[in-house]
């Protein structure tokens, strides 16, 4: 199920399912989505602050399913991740979001709403730069901002050496449905409800601060899990500040991502510039997709749906 294409003279929300945000910054975001055409219409929870929470479970559950069922909102943009996602997804309405089938973009603590939302409805979502973290900054680069270009317009996304170097860890081609985004927070569905569900998927794997020997434990975690075996491939994503512990021996992450994926029987190729950095290419999730090692590529279809706006 895709969501509809945004239009010029839209309008879309912005809340805060995670962590708090910085109110200046996001105010500071707004005239991107302004430039394009669009309207913003700021959600309470982006004003919200409870302890490391943008408002109460309820609040922060509330203000969701209110723009979830506006009519006039055609996109919800997450302000920013951290943490707290989980804490309500059990208590989400998807019969709502089946009802109301609208674009939501986020990335980083959103992996677990996009992981429970798609297997949920089955609709397509969006792993993309949010406002207060990512277009607020001064290092949002061109590249990132374009990549919103594909909520109004059906383009089939192309990923090459263009955009950065590849390495490929296993060779081979595959098809599937891209699947995935944060790694710790991939971790955190197993053994729930909302488990992430890699069967034939192409599974995409980024985190942010992680030492190796904290990936090291997460990847077998999920190999053990039969994870990493179930999927048709693998796309390595962007691991930032990904050091080791000062003064402590440590194996390099490009060792550890060897150790746990050289075996596998799927291709495997690492270097996307998907996650915690700039640029950040921005990905439909629930969409088929092909990675290709030979001719580093990996090729996605469009993540919304064409309807024409004559009459």
């Amino acid at each position: 199920m895709k969501p509809q294409r945004l239009a010029k003279g839209d309008t879309v929300g912005i809340m805060a399912p995670a962590s708090p945000s910085d109110i200046r910054r996001l105010e500071r975001a707004v005239p991107f989505f302004e430039r394009m055409g669009l309207h913003v219409k700021l959600g309470k929870t982006t004003n919200l602050k409870y302890g490391y929470l943008a408002g109460t479970d309820a609040e922060r559950m509330a203000d969701f399913h209110d723009m979830v069922t506006d009519n006039t909102i055609k996109a919800i943009i997450f302000a920013r991740g951290g943490y707290g996602t989980a804490r309500i997804a059990n208590q989400i309405d998807y019969h709502l979001i089946r009802q109301n089938p609208k674009i939501f973009w986020g990335y980083s603590d959103i992996t677990y709403l996009h992981t429970a939302i798609r297997q949920q409805t089955g609709l397509t979502t969006f792993h993309g730069p949010m406002p207060a973290s990512d277009i607020a900054d001064d290092d949002f680069d061109a590249l990132s901002a374009n990549m919103f270009r594909q909520l109004f317009d059906p383009v089939t996304l192309h990923y090459s050496e263009d955009i950065s170097p590849l390495n490929v860890i296993v060779s081979g081609e595959a098809d599937g449905e891209l699947i995935g985004g944060n790694l710790s927070l991939l971790i955190s569905s197993l053994g729930t409800p909302y488990e992430i569900n890699t069967e034939g998927k192409l599974l995409l794997l980024e985190d942010i601060g992680e030492a190796p020997y904290r990936i090291d434990s997460m990847l077998n975690q999920l190999k053990l899990a039969g994870k990493l075996h179930a999927a048709s491939g693998i796309i390595i994503g962007d691991f930032a500040e990904a050091e080791p512990p000062e003064g402590k021996p440590s194996l390099s992450l490009k060792h550890v991502l060897h150790d746990h994926l050289a075996d596998l029987a799927c291709p495997v190729m690492s270097g996307f510039k998907i996650g915690h950095c700039f640029p950040h290419f921005s990905v439909p999730l629930g969409e088929k997709a092909t990675l290709n090692t030979a001719e580093k590529s990996l090729i996605i279809e469009p993540g919304v749906k064409y309807v024409s706006l004559i009459g």
